[in-house]
């Protein structure tokens, strides 16, 4: 009986070959675009509570104070989770 033993090999991801440039290009656009709709929210957001309080409008000044938190709290996130999931997958290699 002839037994061999088996070595896992592990398999990284690649993308082919020249799609680097034009990958890296998309992702650079999508990350200054979500920068700038953070800028936005924010902007609005201070809006809302500034007209909320110009106006005696108390609902416009509490959705201009949640859509405050609501934003920081997403800019946290988008902070914090592109590191919690390089923890948990790594390299991507399976």
């Amino acid at each position: 009986m002839i037994r061999t033993t088996e070595m896992a090999v592990k398999v990284c991801p690649k993308a082919p070959p020249g799609a680097e440039g034009p990958t890296n290009e998309i992702t650079g656009y999508v990350l200054w675009g979500v920068i700038i709709l953070f800028g936005l929210a924010i902007i609005i957001g201070i809006g809302a509570v500034i007209a909320g309080r110009m106006f005696a409008l108390p609902h416009a000044s509490k959705v201009g104070v949640i859509s405050l938190v609501v934003v920081f709290g997403c800019a946290i996130a988008y902070l914090v989770l592109p590191g919690m999931l390089n923890g948990i997958l790594g390299n991507g290699c399976i």
